[in-house]
């Protein structure tokens, strides 16, 4: 068992070494992969993971201690764009994934030589999952891929995609999924980017033109595709409560905010803020509890990210949504992204009524939602 003070220390060192590390670096993805390499060949790029598979085994303690050690939200922000890979992807192959593909892809993901994406949501198939129909067929030593993928974010960069795809559509929907990885450069695969009004398009459309992948790269086994897809998201959600993905505006900016301004001496807005400051500490505290269950840390945190982006709005006027021209990186612009984003809090990962009934199927015990296709032929249910 490792000694936590002692790892703290060599948390504290490691962390020194950064700003030399990534001095004249620009970009977010060759810091992030700069980072991602030095924290993984340090010791530090997979704490969790079993000793056989590159890791340390330690427990959430080490983890929660790596993370507070940060000095600065910029080293946080490093892994920006590898966050479906690092977060969600990975600890599933690790947790799912066949020998060969841990072989494969664990070293290099988490070093950041390899950008991942996560090919679920479909236009006929959001909070309905289980609907969707982009099919893999199985043709020899390969399975050929054809269907479209929505919202999907990061997939312009990315080298791989998580996918979900119906491999026998003759038993009921949730039965008929199998996820595999898919090569994202390769003929067959078209991404375009959708334009939001955030002014970026980290969203994409995914367009799959008979795609290949190799017939051994399943994660689980073939129809096993839907406990798959669930355990990935149960990491997101995880990791969405932990201060992973999206980025709400801070407390410490609406702070800042309000004492630029006469707002200060308003007794609502003080109010305002203190219950923002709470709310952040509860999603901390929360974190730290072992089992807890993600569903509960996500919608906090889509709690604590809107009502931050509602307050922003009231501290800067309306006329927030009319600034432009600045780099992203300035006070207002980071605001207008802030306020612009916010709703995409939750809807990632699952919508909020999603995570309510997960509470209250899963945790609370209450009756499933009634259905009247799960148990038909997917082949034989009506489609959107």
């Amino acid at each position: 068992m490792e000694d936590l003070a002692q790892f703290r220390t060599e948390v504290r060192s490691f962390y020194a070494t950064l700003p030399d590390l990534l001095s004249g670096l620009d970009g977010p993805l060759e810091r992030g992969r700069a980072y991602l390499a030095a924290r993984y060949d340090a010791g530090f790029g997979a704490l969790d993971y079993p000793i056989e598979t590159g890791g340390r085994d330690l427990d959430k303690e080490f983890i929660n201690t790596f993370r507070k050690e940060a000095p600065s939200r910029e080293f946080a922000n490093a892994v920006f764009g590898f966050g479906i890979g690092i977060d969600m992807v990975l600890p599933t192959l690790r947790d799912y994934g066949s020998a060969e593909l841990q072989q494969r892809f664990l070293r290099p993901g988490l070093r950041g030589e390899e950008i991942w994406c996560q090919l679920y949501s479909e236009p006929g198939a959001g909070s309905d999952l289980a609907g969707l129909t982009t099919s893999a067929k199985l043709d020899g030593d390969q399975w050929v891929v054809s269907g479209q993928k929505v919202w999907t974010s990061g997939a312009s960069d990315a080298d791989f995609g998580i996918l979900l795809a119906r491999t026998n559509p003759d038993v009921p929907k949730h039965q008929g999924i199998s996820m595999m990885i898919l090569p994202m450069k390769q003929p067959g695969v078209e991404v375009r980017p959708l334009h939001q009004m955030t002014g970026v398009s980290s969203f994409n459309e995914v367009f799959i033109t008979e795609a290949k992948i190799p017939a051994p790269w399943v994660v689980g086994a073939p129809g096993e595709g839907w406990r798959m897809a669930v355990a990935l998201l149960s990491y997101e959600r995880s990791s969405t409560g932990a201060g992973g993905g999206r980025r709400p505006i801070t407390v410490e900016r609406l702070i800042s905010l309000a004492q630029e301004s006469e707002a200060r001496q308003d007794p609502t807005v003080r109010q305002d803020l203190a219950t923002l400051f709470t709310n952040r500490k509860i999603v901390e505290w929360l974190n730290r509890r072992r089992d807890i269950h993600p569903s509960l840390t996500k919608l906090w945190r889509t709690k604590e990210g809107r009502a931050a982006a509602a307050v922003a709005t009231r501290l800067a006027h309306m006329q927030v949504i009319a600034w432009e021209g600045e780099p992203l990186g300035h006070d207002k612009k980071t605001l207008v992204y802030g306020i612009c984003d916010a709703p995409a809090l939750s809807l990632g990962g699952g919508t909020d009524e999603v995570q309510r009934n997960i509470l209250g199927e899963r945790v609370l015990g209450l009756p499933r939602e009634p259905s009247s296709d799960r148990n038909l032929p997917f082949k034989d249910t009506l489609k959107n």
